[in-house]
């Protein structure tokens, strides 16, 4: 079969695609044919160029959230299973800790990442743990179940669970051009919620508007902070929505939180390495929450409501799978607006 390989760290030149084995299934896992699957600036990018923190053993196929047709099972697997459409859920888990046996499969004490700590989807075929399969939804293509996976479900516990974001509050969603960004204005909107979208890039947040985005603030121009007190009446938003941690922006987006605000995070694009003046922080009670994935009650959620029509992923571009390289490129820069997302002819 072929598929995209890497055997060091490096550039999108670094990823080669060639032939590979086929991977066989062993007991508990799933043989899928894979269709389609997204492309994710840490768990593609950022572990392609130097690992995100995360050990490798090359060569190393990437890709965290495939999606496509059971074509084979292993000792031990529903042969039901075949023929089915599935996503991969990203979040290796182990099934049995308490976490796991109560669906907080993103709290497991065996806790890893698929396409990470095991070969990936970027491939025409993949093995994946069956306990990891979600059925795909009828109204939702491979392609938009692959682009959902890692980041909506996310975007969701963020904001419904660990912010418990209320009708009418006001929440700030930082990046709305980015795929978590389009994610977070949505959901947002979904829940009741005024959002206010914040991009570096004027067409980036008109595009935010489309989505359900009450109102802007391009953060390239004005004081991120000041335009959100502006904008809230001098109150600040009850929740940001915050996945850059960059040193400029999130001091500005703890500034932007009113008395009791909550910020909630999942990303580290912009470095990682933040200040925080605890003096506002705990004088207000605000609170700072940080969470990667969901439970699988959420990711269930989620899916029937995208099948449902009440949100959508926001795909820029699709590029068939030898044009990975390229993806990885376009992904890097700033011109893009959601997803982009490889398919297996």
């Amino acid at each position: 079969m072929k598929a995209v390989v890497f055997y060091e760290h490096g550039g999108p030149e670094v990823l080669r695609y060639e032939e590979v084995p086929t991977p066989t299934p062993g007991p508990g896992e799933a043989l899928l044919r894979v269709h389609a699957v997204s492309v994710n600036r840490t768990l593609d990018g950022e572990v392609r160029a130097r690992g995100a923190n995360y050990p490798l053993r090359f060569p190393h196929v990437l890709g965290p959230d495939p999606a496509g047709e059971v074509v084979a099972v292993g000792e031990g697997v529903d042969p039901a299973l075949v023929g089915q459409r599935v996503v991969v859920h990203h979040v290796l888990h182990c099934g049995e800790c308490a976490p796991c046996r109560a669906g907080q499969i993103q709290l497991c004490r065996a806790y890893g990442v698929y396409g990470v700590h095991r070969p990936g989807g970027d491939a025409e075929y993949a093995v994946a743990p069956a306990r990891n399969l979600l059925p795909i939804p009828d109204g939702l293509s491979d392609v938009e179940a692959a682009a959902m996976m890692v980041i909506y479900p996310t975007a969701w516990h963020l904001l419904a669970t660990r912010a418990a974001l209320q009708p009418g509050e006001t929440v700030l969603v930082l990046a709305a051009g980015g795929a978590l960004g389009t994610a977070g204005v949505q959901i947002a909107h979904h829940l009741g919620a005024r959002v206010i979208a914040a991009a570096g890039a004027d067409w980036k947040l008109e595009r935010a508007r489309a989505l359900g985005a009450d109102a802007v603030v391009n953060y390239q121009r004005e004081k991120l902070s000041e335009a959100v007190r502006r904008l809230t009446d001098g109150l600040g938003a009850d929740v940001v929505f915050e996945n850059v941690s960059s040193r400029e922006l999130f001091p500005e987006s703890m500034a932007s939180l009113g008395i009791g605000g909550r910020l909630v995070t999942c990303g580290t694009h912009g470095g990682g390495v933040v200040e925080i003046d605890l003096r506002p922080f705990y004088r207000q009670h605000q609170s700072l929450l940080g969470s990667f994935g969901a439970s699988w009650e959420e990711v269930r959620r989620v899916y029937e409501l995208a099948a449902a029509g009440h949100f959508r992923p926001v795909l820029h571009q699709v590029l068939p799978l030898e044009r990975a390289a390229e993806a990885h490129r376009l992904l890097a820069g700033r011109d893009t607006f959601g997803r982009v997302v490889l398919t297996v002819p």
